[in-house]
């Protein structure tokens, strides 16, 4: 394969965005059942919930040292084999955590490894897809792009949460629950390959090299500004990480395996659909108002399901809160690329990315703590106050600052 460069008149082929799409998709339906199935398959081998979030929490702050590395790598390496670095790293996660039942040796795996208890858009991998699907994109297209990479994303962890469900069944067949656990790990391993082998077919990519010795420059201000305000959402989110949440519902209404999977199910379903939604918003109404204006009412729906005593109605407003949570994914991505200098997306995204991941490592740790407490829906309660915090700081903040397609 030929050797391309980034530059501002080169264009990602749609293949290789199909390609990555498909990466996207493999991926996530992994996470879509490897962030159910850790917190249950740690609570199996006696783990309790201040445990589970030490975990969580060694997880993120992982993500966070490894993301800020490549960002700061990437200008200066074949992207292709970055991506193909993180496949391994994925395979070696998935057959690493069913061999250890130790608090430190499985706090050190999920360090290192790629299991993530987010929703999965964190990540050592993101930055790098983001950069190549951002490059050569239209500003107009721009947006819709990632609206489609985050839609397959999340419908491929819709359908990876259905997959939890398999433990159940498997334990139906007269296969130990432990050992149930340790093959859905193994099939993580195996998406791992699978990426592996979408990557290889990417063609080998490095940046511009006028470009490596700075990798943020003009836009470091704007960067650093946002990566502030996102790593306050990201402490925030880090309260209720699915594991987490799923954790939450295990121990309050005592839900099953099967029915923790099926909500999952129906609430990543909901973020997914409403990626193109938001697209089709920011179109209207800009991506900073479609950020802040469906991220309030979502947060208002977590702290009402909070206090909730019925778990039809608790189960009713996380789904409403799904419906609207993630709309600003796209849009966020989608803003982070406009408002920088070509040449500094890759660092952009990282440098964005890594206090989110590093301030979201911080909080599932005191969430786990405060799941404990007499009132477990505090963590819940938590992660809506700052969030809503965050929306408004945002708007204040960036509201006369717009991406080229709304100038």
């Amino acid at each position: 394969m030929s050797t391309a460069q980034f530059d501002e008149q080169a264009t990602t082929p749609r293949s290789d965005i199909l390609i990555l799409y498909a990466a996207r998709a493999a991926r996530g339906f992994g996470d879509g059942f490897a962030i159910i199935i850790l917190p249950a398959y740690l609570a199996a081998i006696g783990f309790d919930a201040v445990q589970i979030g030490i975990v969580a929490s060694a997880s993120l702050f992982g993500t966070a040292i490894f993301t800020l590395a490549i960002g700061f790598v990437a200008p200066r390496h074949d992207l292709r084999n970055m991506l193909l670095a993180g496949a391994v790293l994925m395979v070696c996660t998935g057959l690493a955590f069913p061999q250890f039942e130790h608090l430190t040796f499985l706090a050190l795996v999920a360090f290192v490894g790629t299991i993530n208890p987010s929703t999965g858009d964190l990540g050592v991998l993101v930055p790098l897809e983001h950069a190549m699907l951002a490059h050569g994109v239209p500003d107009h297209q721009r947006t819709r792009t990632f609206a489609r990479y985050s839609l397959i994303g999340a419908l491929s962890m819709a359908a990876g949460s259905l997959a939890a469900a398999a433990p159940d069944f498997l334990v139906l067949a007269g296969i130990s629950l432990l050992t149930a656990f340790k093959l859905m790990f193994f099939v993580y391993a195996a998406l791992g390959v699978l990426s592996a082998l979408l990557y290889r077919l990417l063609p080998h990519t490095r940046m511009d090299e006028a470009h490596v010795s700075a990798p943020l420059g003009p836009s470091r201000g704007v960067v650093y500004k946002l990566a502030a305000l996102f790593s306050l959402d990201a402490f925030a989110g880090g309260f209720v990480v699915q594991s987490l949440l799923a954790l939450w519902l295990f121990e309050r209404f005592e839900l099953s395996l099967t029915t923790a999977s099926l909500f999952f199910f129906w609430s990543t379903t909901l973020s997914a659909f409403s990626y193109p939604i938001a697209a089709w918003l920011a179109k209207r109404i800009g991506l900073i108002n479609t950020m802040v204006f469906t991220h309030i009412p979502s947060s208002i729906f977590l702290i009402l399901a909070a206090f909730s005593s019925n778990l039809v109605v608790a189960l009713g407003l996380l789904l409403i809160r799904s419906a609207l949570s993630q709309m600003d994914v796209p849009t966020r991505t989608s803003y982070v690329m406009a408002v920088v200098n070509p040449a500094e997306r890759t660092a952009a995204a990282s440098v964005t990315a890594v206090p989110r991941s590093l301030a979201s490592s911080l909080s599932p740790a005191l969430a786990g703590v405060l799941l404990a407490m007499p009132f477990s829906g505090l963590p819940l309660v938590v992660c809506g106050v700052l969030k809503i915090v965050y929306d408004v700081a945002l708007l204040f903040s960036f509201r006369h600052v717009k991406p080229p397609e709304e100038n």
